[in-house]
Formats: structure tokens, sequence, C-alpha cells
């Protein structure tokens, strides 16, 4: 999963015309650590649909505030600069939750 280091990096990952499911996180987080065992699984299961890329809440406070996300981990799908989806709560998400998220994106990619 490609870590985003500059808000100009995240700006030119959601202009893909292939869906990007961003994952919003933090370090501190235990939610946030109890999915990164399966998501190599999944972003290997759906790399031929969308695109991974993780977003560190504490680099980037600016930006989860300008896309209201408030819970982590929470997950936006994007296409072309277009927020497709979201996955935000403050509830922790399990690898079925996440999939169900992930498939739904899959349908709905280029719908817009």
């Amino acid at each position: 999963m490609k870590e985003i280091k500059t808000t100009q990096e995240f700006d030119e990952a959601i202009l893909s015309e292939k869906p990007v499911v961003a994952k919003f996180y933090a370090d501190w987080c235990p939610d946030c650590q109890r999915i990164d065992p399966f998501l190599p699984s999944l972003e290997e299961a759906y790399k031929e649909k969308l695109d991974l890329i993780a977003v560190n809440r504490d680099h980037f406070p600016e930006l989860f505030e300008k896309l209201d996300v408030f819970g982590i981990p929470s997950f936006i799908a994007f296409q072309e600069g277009k927020e497709l989806s979201r996955f935000v709560s403050k509830l922790g998400k399990s690898q079925e939750e996440v999939e169900q998220f992930l498939n739904m994106v899959t349908t709905i990619k280029g719908g817009l």
C-alpha cells in the first residue's frame, strides 16, 4: 500500500481513472493496527480493480478536516478526483466489512 507523503501526492493519486481507496489511519490507533494484518491480502486480491493508498492522520490533519474524517480507521474511495463512497466510523472494522466496501466500490466505479 502506497504511503502518501505530501498533500500534492494525495491530490494526484485520487485523480486516477482507476478507483483509489484511501485508508485514513494513525500509528497510535489500536483499531488501525488490527486491520493491518489482512490489508495486504485484500490489496493483492483487488489490485486489478483499484489501488489502495494510506494517509496518516498525524501527518495530514488539515486533509482529515477538509474531508470530514473524524473516526479512524476510515476508507474513502475516489475516482478522477471525485469521492465515490466512504466507509467512515469510529468503530473497528473487520476484514469482511472492508471487503464488502471494496466490492461495493468496484461495482460503482465509472458510474458517476
